[in-house]
């Protein structure tokens, strides 16, 4: 409807980013950060109704974490959107509005840090940059929360589906592969697993492009790093998984040639990419 766009318009331009339509919340990407997400805010919708309070993520949340504890009953907030709507950080905030006023202790409080430690996980393994978004979720998530009947979280789980596989051997021109082979490529692994630049390994080269605007891949690693052992992936776990990126990296040099054997096609491994064959077996 024309009349709904307008107004939606008018309120982007304004920085009014949520509005209802009915009971669905509209958000508009203002593509800049707004300083609607601090701590005091989030009080601002606790225990409101949300015909009583502006628009806002939050209220969502919040409707549907008071629901299930009035209720005792089951709720889903359902996000949805075109790519790079937003829909990642809306499930970002929703997770953090949770945290913050359901109540806890001490393990309750370990399960909060669990959840959201999660994203920076889901992020490096299964984000990459687009042409329309830098931080493309490449797969669909399904996060599940637990909580008991005072509303304090007792765990989860995070059902992931649909990852795009397809980008690992063939990102797209001017797009990136997953930012995780990125983060490693600049991590104080690099040497330890002969990783040099993205140019000299054909699953990253391929696209043309290798940084992000306003992305320190090194730092992003630091970040994915330290939520890995937050989520209780142990020490041998993280280098079993980073081992693994970094052999996928040197297979995609690998390159073949035919090559006829007592008369039937077969295939040897072009001599220049005997290097890589080495790391890989190391």
């Amino acid at each position: 409807d024309k009349g709904i766009m307008e107004n939606l318009k008018i309120r982007l331009q304004s920085e009014n980013i949520y509005t209802y339509i009915g009971h669905v919340l509209v958000a508009c990407n203002p593509y800049k950060w707004l300083k609607i997400y601090e701590e005091s805010i989030m009080k601002s919708y606790v225990m409101q109704s949300r015909i009583d309070i502006a628009p806002h993520v939050f209220a969502t949340a919040e409707a549907a974490y008071r629901s299930m504890i009035t209720e005792e009953d089951n709720q889903c907030i359902i996000i949805s959107g075109e790519s790079g709507a937003g829909k990642t950080e809306a499930s970002k905030q929703i997770q953090s509005y949770i945290a913050k006023v359901s109540g806890g202790t001490e393990g309750v409080d370990r399960i909060k840090k669990v959840f959201l430690e999660s994203n920076p996980v889901l992020e490096a393994f299964g984000n990459a940059k687009t042409l329309r978004n830098n931080n493309s979720s490449r797969f669909g998530k399904y996060f599940i929360l637990k909580f008991n009947h005072f509303g304090c979280p007792l765990g989860g789980v995070i059902s992931n589906y649909l990852l795009e596989k397809s980008r690992i051997v063939r990102p797209g021109k001017m797009e990136r592969n997953f930012h995780i082979f990125y983060q490693l490529m600049n991590s104080q692994y690099k040497d330890k697993f002969g990783l040099t630049n993205a140019e000299n390994f054909d699953y990253l080269s391929v696209s043309e492009c290798s940084t992000v605007d306003g992305m320190n891949d090194k730092e992003e690693f630091g970040v994915t790093l330290a939520a890995m052992k937050n989520v209780g992936m142990s020490t041998n776990q993280i280098q079993a998984i980073l081992t693994l990126l970094a052999a996928i990296l040197h297979l995609g040099n690998l390159k073949f040639k035919s090559k006829q054997i007592e008369g039937s096609e077969g295939c040897e491994l072009v001599p220049s990419c005997r290097k890589s064959l080495n790391k890989i077996s190391e």
